[in-house]
């Protein structure tokens, strides 16, 4: 009987370690990551894409917090660099070469070109995520140099 009681306690709590094991630690399951993740796209598309920043907006939740220095928080902030988009690069294009979930946090790896026919840059995007609605973002940003060290490519 004891060897019974102890080996249902053994089964626990490998299974407890092993849930708690999941990359991040992380208590939200794969259907909701990969949710986030289509909201990120979805937002992504919308926004900086087709520049409909009313229509990228209905995935971002009560709050946007902006990480960038050069952009203001909230919806305003995200209409004014759309319009900016709009205005001085009507022809730009990012195309999304990877995307990662981990939890609420959903990581793109972009390629964008404002301008066709440059080499554009590349860029990480992290966006953190509540209740299936983006409310941050942080953004690095690195030009597509001409000539490089390496023959990888940066995407």
């Amino acid at each position: 009987m004891k060897r019974t009681i102890l080996a249902a306690m053994f089964a626990a709590a490998t299974l407890f370690l092993a849930a708690c094991a999941q990359p991040g630690g992380n208590p939200i399951g794969q259907a909701q990551q990969e949710a986030n993740r289509q909201t990120v796209l979805a937002f992504y598309e919308k926004g900086l894409n087709q520049k409909d920043a009313d229509a990228a907006l209905q995935y971002v939740g009560n709050r946007y917090v902006q990480h960038n220095p050069t952009a203001a928080d909230g919806p305003e902030g995200f209409r004014k660099f759309v319009t900016f988009l709009r205005e001085k690069f009507p022809k730009s294009r990012s195309d999304i070469k990877r995307s990662f979930v981990d939890g609420d946090y959903v990581v793109l790896h972009v390629h964008v070109v404002r301008e066709p026919g440059t080499r554009g840059n590349a860029i990480v995007d992290i966006f953190k995520l509540e209740n299936g609605k983006i409310v941050e973002h942080w953004d690095v940003n690195q030009p597509v140099p001409e000539t490089a060290a390496n023959r990888n490519g940066m995407f």
